[in-house]
């Protein structure tokens, strides 16, 4: 695997505790936080995650152990990941939508030896802990520390290639796999995000949960790393997305696709001054192009599009100086890129095949998985999973995800640009494409729709919409209006769901008659 140039950055930069510190000592009275009404500084934040990080190791755990931390966007997060980070433990988030049995498999899967639960959710690990094993302390309460008392105990050197987070994403394998990130990684992460402009000593707003590779190490790393001011939002809320970037002059903020479409239209109903705003990066999904330009007319600012995952990210990004709507940009200089082809070898600009990334944010593979690490890494080279084509610029084109490609009469369909011929009709909201047998073609395209409220739309008036955007062989065969589409827990469209959702509808009379649902 390619390793990354240590050497270019300044000493206090090989592990994320000394990010940390260097920014405290450099702005020590500046906020770095604010949660509601709650707001830490940059020396309160860099004292009290000495003091925990000291606690940990005093209730017996030793470097390389896991912690567990469940818990919605908050003080009390960040102050754990750096504890976590300075004492050479490795922090296992987990989100805060799971269930009962979904945390008992992290829990025993990590080894995780203590876990830190919000009240609020502490009943579900309570549950479940006589499953966990390894689990020893299970509490809903950081301890109250003596910031001068905890200076007793010196804390290890930790070194760039530790493991820093173990950080599980649902994937599209029966159970989840645990991504594993060292400090060097994470930094990579942190250094390429702020190559991309994030502004300097200013607000940056964390949309989403800390629990993702998104929030963590799009926001609050380079946030801290910068001596930005990071406004946590608690629980995602369109109108309190909008308040915040009013009351704080927010300038920048990281956010899904799925959660930009309700910001977008909170913004028309209810304006807010959102002039402060020089940045607005979105990723994990895809963005039609039809949202970016309402987005662009409310903020004045481009949705910048970028391309990760939760092994990598950035991998790509679009330039404010060469942006194309659409597009997930090319790649940053110091990461490299391939496209390998279905059945093997490289494939030419403007054919599609599966992005393949060396990077040095690359995760080091899968927590106790071998196998999945095997088949991941190919010679150092980070298999995506995703589709792409690149533009004879280098520009980088989403085109769906390996196993989601709709092969048609030997033709191949992307859902992502179907979706987006839908996207197109102005009463559409939500939009998600499968493909399911067909015994003559071998697929067919099948389309769920949610429609704007109030709104009314005939399945045959969609079907010709589309027909003017995309070629007949790819226009839905079916097209079904649903109230909401269902979606994961970063928000994305589930697709497995989509086809759970088709046959049950398949079995009843109503869906035999009619078109719609």
């Amino acid at each position: 695997m390619q390793a990354f140039e240590t050497s270019s950055f300044p000493s206090h930069f090989l592990n994320l505790g000394r990010v940390l510190h260097q920014a405290s000592l450099k702005n020590s009275d500046g906020i770095a936080l604010v949660c509601g009404e709650e707001q830490l500084s940059f020396e309160k934040l860099d004292q009290s995650t000495d003091a925990l990080a000291r606690w940990l190791l005093e209730a017996g755990l030793e470097p390389g152990d896991r912690v567990a931390i469940h818990w919605s966007n908050s003080l009390e997060v960040v102050q754990l990941y750096f504890a976590c980070f300075k004492a050479g433990l490795i922090a296992v988030p987990l989100n805060n939508r799971l269930k009962a049995p979904e945390i008992a498999y992290i829990l025993t899967h990590s080894r995780a030896k203590i876990c830190f639960s919000q009240p609020a959710l502490v009943n579900l690990c309570e549950e479940i802990r006589d499953e966990c094993t390894d689990l020893q302390i299970l509490t809903s309460a950081l301890p109250r520390l003596d910031l001068r008392e905890s200076r007793r105990l010196a804390l290890p050197e930790v070194t760039p290639d530790q493991l820093a987070a173990i950080m599980y994403t649902s994937g599209t394998t029966a159970r989840p796999k645990g991504v594993m990130h060292t400090h060097i990684s994470l930094i990579g992460s942190t250094e390429m995000m702020c190559s991309l402009g994030i502004p300097e000593t200013s607000s940056l707003l964390a949309v989403s949960q800390l629990m993702h590779i998104a929030a963590l190490a799009c926001v609050l790393l380079p946030g801290i790393s910068r001596g930005s001011t990071v406004v946590l939002l608690p629980a995602f809320d369109a109108a309190q997305i909008l308040d915040l970037i009013e009351r704080w002059r927010c300038s920048y903020f990281f956010i899904l696709p799925a959660m930009l479409q309700f910001v977008v239209e909170e913004q028309v109903s209810d304006p807010r001054d959102v002039s402060s705003m020089r940045l607005c990066i979105a990723g994990g999904d895809t963005v039609p192009v039809t949202l970016q330009k309402r987005f662009r007319r409310l903020f004045g600012i481009p949705i910048r599009e970028l391309y990760g995952m939760t092994e990598t990210v950035p991998v790509t990004c679009n330039r404010e100086d060469s942006l194309r709507e659409g597009s997930v940009g090319p790649a940053l200089e110091i990461v490299e890129t391939r496209i390998a082809g279905l059945s093997g070898g490289v494939v030419a600009d403007g054919h599609v095949g599966e992005l393949q990334v060396q990077s040095p944010a690359n995760c080091v593979g899968y927590w106790d998985d071998p196998e999945a690490t095997a088949a991941t890494f190919d010679g150092g080279w980070l298999r995506t999973g995703d589709l792409v084509r690149r533009d004879r610029d280098r520009f980088y084109w989403f085109a769906g995800r390996v196993k989601q490609i709709i092969i048609r009469g030997g033709s191949n369909i992307s859902p992502q640009e179907v979706e987006e011929a839908l996207y197109r009709h102005p009463a559409v909201l939500e939009a998600g494409v499968i493909g399911l047998p067909d015994p003559s073609h071998g697929e067919k395209v099948i389309a769920f729709v949610a429609l704007r409220e109030g709104l009314t739309l005939q399945e045959t008036e969609l079907r010709d919409f589309v027909r003017d955007w995309i070629a007949d062989y790819k226009t839905p065969e079916r097209i079904l209006f649903v109230p909401v589409l269902p979606k994961g827990l970063t928000g994305k469209v589930q697709r497995r769901d989509l086809k759970n959702l088709f046959m049950t509808l398949s079995e009843s009379r109503e869906f035999a008659e009619t078109s719609s649902v």
